[in-house]
């Protein structure tokens, strides 16, 4: 006989967990008894969204879903946050909910949710345990549920009745991983498409990579000479200083790529889903029917003609895809080889960061300065806001597993997803970007990177106002500016407060040293870059934006 939150910690170990990252709360005290005696470390966080943003970062850096387990209520609404990332995202994630006890149900008991009907349209799969027996049924198929096909977040809810009682139950057994393979008609028949194309192109997305299927990619790309792209937030699928490599299609892509990608014949798209970002709001590639002939791999075969029709559809997961068609070469030397050339110094240019700009600060200099002394292997974060834009544009990735940023948009996860990202791979350099805005929607998860020693950087951007937003409202409602304007604490000031090292950046000369001062003093830290607001993109000014409109 054991307790449900025995049962739901032996399961948990069964499926190869090792951390957990939650918020404690007495609907669950059970669990948290059970974790006392297990060998899986347990994160306590700030709050919910940022637990759950941490559970996120480890799915995807790792492919196994990271696991979060918050209180009802307040607590689970908190934690949606995170849910919705990870399923835009198509990243694995079990989140565990404390719910009331089964006598109160339907009641509007303390704190009660419906959490079938809250998550039922942002998570994968969501369920209720009604019989404490079946929890390693239900936990197991949590993790097949989240790793399987397009992956993506599961939430399961605990009534508290469910934790405590005592029940037989079969001893947990770890999920079976469901690969799915392309079949060989469909490698012939992309073989002859790609025999037989003059301007073909590669788009790289979505989750399900792993290092050794990137490796194989860049053969790939290299035995075909194809020029390839990475699909919005997912640069880390190809060294970005590889000849073949063609830049980000993503938000404010490089107007020579976008016409490269429409003036395709074949475009090869492994593993995303193409959605409205990487799209162009569904204008780079035309929908529902493309003019270039369209071979979509997706491991979900309900992805494969959901928003666009493939000329030829392959259900398989981008490893098992990759490892499959690296056997396959041309029957010729491709004719494309010097566009792929082409492509690639188009990229070198537009990603080669402006040295000037407005204010005292050049973002320019200071990306520079960061991709000389960052390691290939350094983990870079974000969150949403036009600082973004130096990050994506001007970081040149050479290596898998080195970003955390949310397809979705969603701000407040650079900091969280850092502290996961630091706990995860301890021994490589983290570093979070953020807005002013951005930071103050999660950062007191830095408080979680004091209590953990782990020594994150957190690079605050501060121009003062919700950049982006501003952005929009100048050049829709010109001169008509409201609720976009934030007065800030002292970051730098704030980071010492919290135990940590704090920086502040006027200059952009003082930013080198400042960098060097936090990387040195073992602590996490966090630098402010006063920035002005006039540099709100790397090419335009805040004023031309307003004067053009």
């Amino acid at each position: 006989m054991k307790t449900g939150g025995q049962l739901i910690v032996e399961a948990l170990e069964a499926n190869g967990t090792d951390r957990i990252f939650c918020v404690p709360g007495e609907s669950y005290l059970a669990v948290l008894d059970a974790l006392h005696d297990s060998a899986i470390r347990t994160f306590v966080c700030r709050q919910e969204g940022g637990a759950a943003m941490m559970a996120d970062c480890q799915g995807r850096l790792t492919g196994q879903p990271g696991i979060c387990f918050v209180t009802r209520g307040p607590g689970a609404t908190n934690a949606s946050a995170g849910v919705h990332i990870a399923m835009q995202d198509s990243v694995p994630m079990i989140l565990f909910i404390g719910q009331v006890a089964s006598h109160a149900k339907e009641r509007e008991a303390f704190q009660e949710v419906d959490y079938v009907r809250f998550f039922g349209d942002i998570a994968k799969w969501v369920v209720e345990i009604e019989d404490a027996s079946r929890i390693p049924e239900f936990v197991t198929r949590a993790f097949a549920v989240a790793t399987s096909g397009r992956p993506g977040p599961v939430v399961i809810s605990l009534p508290e009745d469910m934790l405590t009682s005592e029940v037989e139950a079969p001893q947990a057994l770890p999920h079976t991983p469901v690969e799915t393979y392309p079949g060989g008609a469909e490698l012939d028949a992309l073989e002859m498409l790609l025999n037989g194309a003059k301007r073909p192109f590669v788009i790289l997305g979505g989750t399900r990579w792993n290092e050794e299927a990137v490796t194989r990619m860049r053969a790939i790309s290299e035995a075909w000479s194809l020029p390839v792209g990475c699909s919005f937030r997912r640069q880390m699928l190809f060294d970005h200083l590889h000849a073949n490599y063609a830049g980000d299609v993503g938000i404010g892509i490089n107007p020579k790529l976008a016409a490269r990608i429409k003036a395709a014949d074949v475009v090869l798209l492994i593993g995303g889903r193409m959605g409205e970002m990487p799209s162009s709001d569904y204008t780079l590639l035309k929908s529902p029917y493309p003019d270039q002939a369209l071979v979509h791999v997706h491991a979900d075969a309900g992805e494969l003609g959901r928003v666009y029709r493939p000329t030829l559809a392959i259900n398989a997961s981008p490893s098992a895809f990759v490892e499959a068609f690296a056997k396959r070469k041309p029957t010729a030397k491709p004719s494309w080889a010097d566009e792929t050339a082409k492509t690639h110094a188009a990229y070198l240019e537009w990603s080669t960061p402006p040295e000037t700009g407005p204010g005292a600060v050049q973002m320019g200099p200071i990306m520079n300065y960061l991709e000389k002394v960052l390691p290939d292997d350094a983990i870079l974060t974000n969150g949403a806001g036009n600082y973004a834009t130096w990050v994506h544009r001007f970081h040149r990735s050479r290596r898998f597993a080195t970003q955390a940023a949310p397809t979705s948009g969603s701000m407040g996860y650079g900091t969280p997803a850092a502290v996961a990202a630091k706990a995860l791979f301890p021994e490589r350099t983290v570093v979070a970007f953020a807005g002013d805005g951005c930071f103050l929607m999660n950062g007191q998860e830095f408080a979680t990177a004091i209590q953990y020693d782990l020594p994150i950087i957190v690079i605050v951007v501060n121009n003062g106002i919700y950049g982006t937003i501003r952005m929009h409202q100048e050049r829709e409602y010109p001169s008509r500016v409201v609720a976009t304007d934030l007065k800030n604490p002292d970051f730098a000031s704030l980071a010492r407060a919290y135990g940590g090292h704090g920086e502040t950046v006027e200059k952009t000369a003082d930013f080198a040293p400042a960098f060097e001062r936090a990387r040195a003093s073992g602590k996490p830290a966090i630098i402010e870059i006063k920035l002005d607001p006039e540099a709100i993109t790397p090419t335009r000014t805040m004023t031309q934006i307003r004067d053009k409109a």
